[in-house]
Formats: C-alpha cells, structure tokens, sequence
C-alpha cells in the first residue's frame, strides 16, 4: 500500500522531537502494533504474519504467510501446492520460497484493530520512552536534579523534570514542608531502576545524600577536597549529624564548615524545607581515636568521660546529672544518629549512676593526650622511615630503581689516536725485545740502550692513558747518566771536527796551484778593461779571510740547545 512519503517522514520527525525517540525505534514499534493487531484480526496468535514499512518510499505491506505442503493439516497455517500455484495465476497472491504471500490492505482493517494497533503503538512508545530515560538518568545517581510540581495529593508529590515526571512520596520530604501546584524544587536521584515496564527514577528529599549535595555546593573545602565527609546521619526535619575531616592541619573542619558567625550552615538550613520546624545540624570532628569520636558525636551534650570496647563495639557514655536529657535527645534523636554515625551501641550514664556502679572511665583529657601520643608516634616512624630512604638512595637519583650503578667513562677503539698507539706498541716491543736479550748475556755485558723519545702529541692527540706499563732493566742509573754524558761530549767533539775540516779544506783549496791558459787559443768573453777590474777584487776579498775572525765555538751553546 503507498502512503504519502513527505507526510509520513514529517509526522516521524514531530514524535522524534516530542517524546525523544529515534525513527528507528518509531518505525520498529510501529511495525511490532501492526502485527499483534493483524494477527487479532485474523484470530489466532499464531497465524504467520509479516509487516514492511519504507519510510523513505511510502510505502506499508502487509502479508498473511501460508506454508506450501502436499497434504494439508491445518488450513489456517497451510496450504496445497496446487491450489497455491492456481491463485497465485489468478493475481490473489505470490509464492516465495515455498510460502504462499497473500496481501493485506490497511484500509480493510476493522475498527476494532485500528483501535488496538493504536493503543499497542502507545504502549510501546511508553517502554522506549523510558527507556531512553534510564540512558539518561542512568549516569545521574548520587546527583542533584530541579523539577517542577505539577501534581499534589495526599500520598505525595508528581514532579516534571523535563521529558518526564517523577513520583516524590510524603516519607521522602523533610519534615512537615508543603508544595504548590508549580513550586520548583530541588530532588536528589538515589536510584535508577530499570524493569518490564522500563526505567524508574527514585527521588528523594530526605535522603542523607542530598544533605551531603548540599555541603559539596556551600562548604568550598569540600567541594576541592581539603575537608572530608566522613560520615553522615540524618532525621529529616528533625536534626542531622555531618562527621568532616580535614586533610590539611591548618584547616579547622568544624570552623570551615560552620562559616563566620554561622553563615555557611546557615545557607545550608535555609534549604532545608518550609515546615514549622528547622532541621538542626551537629558538625562533628572526625578522630581515628573511637572514644573521642563518640564523645564528639553525642553533641551538643557534654560528655565527661567514656569506657569503649573497640571489638564489640559497644561504649558506654559518662555525663553530667543535668546533662542526661540533652545527650539523649527529644524521642531518642540524638543518641540514635550518634549509633548510625560511629557505629557504636552507646549506653549513656549519669556521673553519679557511673559513682555507684563504680565504673573506671576515661576522661576527655585522657583521651586528648592519647590522641597526642599517638600523633608524636605516627610522626616519628613518618621521619624515620624518610630518613631510612634518604641513607639507603644517596647516591642514586631520585626515581631510579635500587641497587642502579651510573655508567662509567669509557673510551673506544674508534676514539682513539691509532697513530700514536702504533707507535707505543712499538716501543713496547723495542722494550720487551731488549729485556729478553739482557736477560740471555751476563751481568757484565748488559748495556742499556739510548732511545729517543717520539715528539709529544698536539692537544688534539692527547689520549687518556688509563695503565702506565712498567719495564724493568738491569742497567742502573748511573750507568744511564754516564752513557749519556759520554753521548753530549761525541757529538760536541763532532760538531767541532767538523768545523776545523771545514776550515783545512778551503786552506787547502787555497794552495793549490793555479793552471795557467794559452788565451791565443781560447775566445775571450771579457774585455781587457773588465778583467782588470776583476782582478782589483779578488785581490780585495783575498785580504778579507771570514772563517779566522768567526769563532764558531761560541755558538756552540745555541747548537746544543737545538738538540736537546
């Protein structure tokens, strides 16, 4: 059947928007109510029924589904090949893997089944509705909500919080306090229930958790995590108690809590309902000690002194004659939100009822300079242990492993100067070779030889040398002094020799005779006149004899100098 597509998608998008429901989930319901009243029309629930909706096509089918068999047993469920074959000829139905399809139309539907479709449309509306609050609300548990009543009886309150409304019961109010018909008012959410009939949302007013809201939202401390809350009892509408701890010493819980004059626990109260009566808050200072935290938690009452069994759990009060009735509390109030908050069983006694019964307790004061103790105690094990830490990590850096040694200086092959390793492995050798063969001759024989020392590397050839090798001779130091003494005075004797030899050959050179020439037989390339002038200086530097007016052993010195 072919519906107008435009208006069918237009109608899918307003319920989308109106109840929160996706297309999907519209289009599945729709197609579940239509086969429920199909299949009511035809008369049996077990009548074989498909629906198919195109929302984007428009268009609706529905089928009444036959199985094909040779004989039939059942005529509602089955049908003869034969005559399934014969009426699909006559166009009143189509065979599709071995089922008979015969069409529906939508407009030959009774009223009757209209009217159920209909109501199975909202009924699974309904279902997915909640649904998609559970996925809502599933994440707000513990968590503060605003809605808006709409609905008052004796019972309790219905309150809208937006998609949906909530049912907040008369026992879960604080106190006597009373609504009107559009009052916005605050609700905590302490569970979401999900069942057959889809999700459920508890709400409560009364309920410590939305006390425990409400300091979170006032109290700074609490809201940054400076001030702890330890525990919490409540009588709503009656009075509470608020157990606080503070992470930092130099914070008071109790002071922060209660605000300059009062002003913070005031704003707390003023939230507290509209009955006749205000709710009380005792803000109670947490102490891992038990018997002082019980004595705090029986505020406002003083209490003298107290005996606790920390195994059993039990403890037993002391306070003053005219104290009994405050530490009680009007109908039982405050002892009873004392056991919640501590989880003690607290027994209250008289001084003079403790006096008769002879009962040893301890007082406030003793109890105060355990608590001091105890704290002296936990200090110093906290600087022992720090200081055990610092000895065993003084030489490893903070965040390494224990037992960590740092990597040591290294040199490498490839960083070294091969050059100059050659040469001291050479010498090495020199040494070693020289040892063997003193070793091998006779005391008497053994001489050291002289070696001369390789130049000194530049700085960029310096080398760490981790190992000095030490070469042991047979030869002592003063033959090594005398050796090398014996070595300066050759070479000074040859230096000197040398210069005389020098000196004798030019004398020599002087004294030979001169071998005259024919010039008749040779070209002269000079002429008379040159020649003659020629002759005037050699005559000159003849007179001038250089190597008799130098000493040169004057510069001796220098020449040692250059050597050594």
């Amino acid at each position: 059947m072919a519906i107008n597509s435009a208006e069918f998608r237009e109608a899918l998008n307003q319920i989308e928007v109106a109840r929160g429901i996706s297309k999907e989930v519209i289009v599945k319901s729709l197609i579940e109510a239509m086969t429920k009243g199909y299949r009511k029309e035809l008369g049996g629930d077990d009548a074989l029924v498909e629906v198919n909706i195109d929302a984007e096509a428009g268009t609706i089918e529905m089928y009444h589904m036959k199985n094909i068999v040779q004989e039939v047993e059942d005529d509602f469920l089955e049908i003869e090949e034969k005559e399934a074959k014969a009426l699909a000829k006559e166009g009143k139905g189509f065979i599709k893997d071995n089922i008979y399809y015969v069409e529906a139309s939508i407009e030959e539907l009774r009223k009757a089944t209209a009217m159920s479709i209909k109501s199975i449309l909202r009924q699974k509306f309904a279902e997915a509705e909640k649904d998609v609050l559970y996925e809502a609300f599933k994440d707000k548990i513990n968590t503060m909500i605003t809605g808006r009543v709409e609905k008052i009886d004796e019972r309790g309150a219905s309150v809208n919080i937006g998609r949906t409304s909530v049912y907040l019961p008369r026992k879960q109010m604080i106190g006597d306090e009373r609504f009107s018909l559009g009052d916005q008012i605050r609700l905590f959410v302490s569970d979401v229930a999900s069942d057959m009939k889809g999700a459920h949302i508890v709400v409560s007013r009364a309920n410590e958790g939305f006390l425990r809201c409400l300091f979170n939202e006032e109290i700074r401390e609490i809201y940054d995590g400076t001030i702890v809350i330890k525990g919490i009892s409540r009588e709503a509408g009656e009075r509470s108690k608020v157990a606080v701890y503070s992470l930092n010493p130099e914070v008071d819980p109790a002071g922060a809590c209660i605000g300059q004059n009062g002003s913070r626990i005031q704003k707390i109260v003023s939230q507290l309902g509209n009955g006749t009566s205000k709710e009380k808050i005792d803000i109670i200072a947490y102490s891992k000690n038990a018997g002082l935290y019980i004595m705090e938690s029986l505020k406002p009452a003083h209490v003298a002194g107290i005996i606790h069994d920390e195994e059993a759990k039990t403890a037993t009060a002391i306070v003053k004659d005219d104290s009994l009735s405050l530490a009680i509390g009007r109908k039982g109030v405050n002892v009873r939100l004392a056991v919640r908050l501590t989880g003690y069983n607290i027994d209250i006694k008289t001084e003079s009822a403790a006096l008769e019964a002879g009962l040893t307790y301890l007082s406030f004061e003793e109890l105060q300079a355990q608590e001091i103790e105890m704290q002296k105690k936990l200090i110093a094990e906290a600087k022992a242990a720090q200081a055990q830490a610092t000895a065993s990590s003084e030489d490893v850096l903070p965040g390494l492993p224990e037992g960590y040694v740092a990597p040591q200086k290294r040199v490498y092959d490839d960083e070294e100067d091969t050059d100059l390793n050659e040469a001291l492995e050479l010498e090495s050798e020199k040494e070693a070779l020289v040892t063997k063969k003193a070793a091998k001759k006779p005391d008497s024989e053994v001489k050291e030889e002289i070696k001369v020392a390789p130049e000194a590397p530049t700085k960029e050839e310096e080398v760490e040398v981790k190992e000095v090798k030490v070469v042991k001779t047979t030869t002592t130091l003063s033959d090594l002094e005398k050796a090398l003494e014996a070595e300066e005075k050759k070479q000074s004797f040859t230096r000197k020799s040398w210069k005389k030899n020098a000196k004798k050959e030019e004398e020599s050179q002087d004294d030979k005779p001169i071998i005259s020439v024919d010039p008749s037989q040779h070209m002269s390339i000079y002429t008379e006149e040159e020649l003659r002038e020629m002759e005037k200086e050699e005559i000159v530097e003849s007179n001038v004899d250089i190597d008799e007016e130098v000493d040169y052993d004057e510069y001796d010195e220098y020449y040692d100098e250059d050597e050594k």
